[in-house]
């Protein structure tokens, strides 16, 4: 008899999963599902006539059913705020979450909105500005917000990421040295902060031209809070500018696109200086993290990128940022 072994992460039948979705949110027979993304987490789009859809399928013990749920109640709070967002769509009996059984185990899936727009690197200063009406919007209505997820800090964005990267890259090599000294460096930093100054609440943690959609340079919808938690808000407006920067390598043109996001930020609400003091320090911390998240999620998807030179890539962009920003560690 011929041996079943199990599996860590399948990929569903986009066909089958098409005909799961048409049952339950009562699509019609025109519905068509294919794959779009197998990454952190399975995407596949959905059409039905002119309707357009996400369904994500999380992968097997990524997220707890509680995650999920507090991740939908932002996204249901953000889209009855009328704040630009994918939100969830409940199926006929009103239930938001799915539970599939994947060969590996239980999987959960969640049918979005399609955002509005097309994803670009290449965005205008003028688009730059709307990113950051948008997201002060978002904000206005996280704020305080407290959700049942990680709350970002000093152990989980530095201490404990560093030992994870320092773990998968078993040979010590001058990356990860330089990874624990700015590990170092920026819980001294964040240790410091004066708490009573910086808004703080619910933070999406990922936002970056690959989590939204830019309509015809007038719409901005953001996507993707599969990282959301609580922390500081200014959490936000750091990591987009540091992958505003990665993602520019004119350092002229980065600069108006900045200068152009904080404008639109601020025409919302002001950041206040306690938080300017503190931007260019917190993408470096959360970037520590998703070096670690991605080395823990290697047997996931397939990351075969993952080596001694993506490394070398992710901590060269830091040292970018460092030297743009005239940051001394030392």
């Amino acid at each position: 008899m011929t041996e079943k072994f199990p599996t860590i992460n399948s990929t569903l039948s986009p066909n089958v999963l098409g005909k799961f979705i048409q049952r339950n949110y009562g699509l019609t027979d025109n519905m068509e599902c294919s794959i779009f993304r197998l990454g952190m987490n399975h995407l596949y789009i959905v059409h039905d006539d002119e309707d357009k859809y996400v369904f994500r399928v999380y992968t097997h013990h990524w997220r707890t059913q509680l995650e999920i749920e507090e991740e939908l109640r932002l996204l249901i709070l953000l889209k009855e705020a009328d704040r630009q967002v994918a939100f969830p769509i409940a199926d006929t009996s009103n239930k938001f979450i799915q539970e599939i059984e994947a060969p590996e185990g239980t999987r959960f899936g969640v049918l979005f909105s399609y955002a509005k727009g097309i994803k670009t690197a290449k965005f205008s200063p003028q688009a730059s500005f709307l990113i950051g009406q948008a997201l002060a919007k978002v904000h206005q209505s996280t704020e305080n917000i407290e959700l049942k997820r990680m709350s970002y800090n000093a152990q989980n964005l530095l201490r404990n990421p560093v030992l994870r990267t320092k773990e998968f890259y078993s040979k010590n090599n001058s990356e990860i040295e330089f990874l624990e000294s700015l590990s170092d460096f920026l819980t001294l930093k964040m240790e410091n902060i004066d708490k009573q100054k910086m808004r703080h609440g619910a933070v999406h943690l990922d936002i970056w031209f690959d989590n939204l959609h830019i309509d015809d340079e007038k719409g901005i919808t953001f996507f993707d809070f599969d990282f959301c938690g609580n922390g500081y808000l200014c959490f936000d407006i750091s990591y987009f500018l540091f992958q505003l920067l990665a993602t520019n390598l004119n350092e002229e043109e980065y600069q108006a696109k900045a200068d152009s996001f904080i404008k639109g930020y601020e025409t919302v609400t002001k950041i206040n200086n306690e938080e300017k003091k503190f931007l260019s320090f917190a993408c470096l911390a959360i970037m520590n993290y998703y070096i670690s998240v991605q080395c823990d999620r290697f047997e996931y998807w397939t990351n075969i990128f993952l080596n001694e030179d993506h490394l070398k890539r992710m901590v060269g962009n830091l040292k970018r940022w460092i030297v743009y920003n005239k940051i001394e560690i030392n």
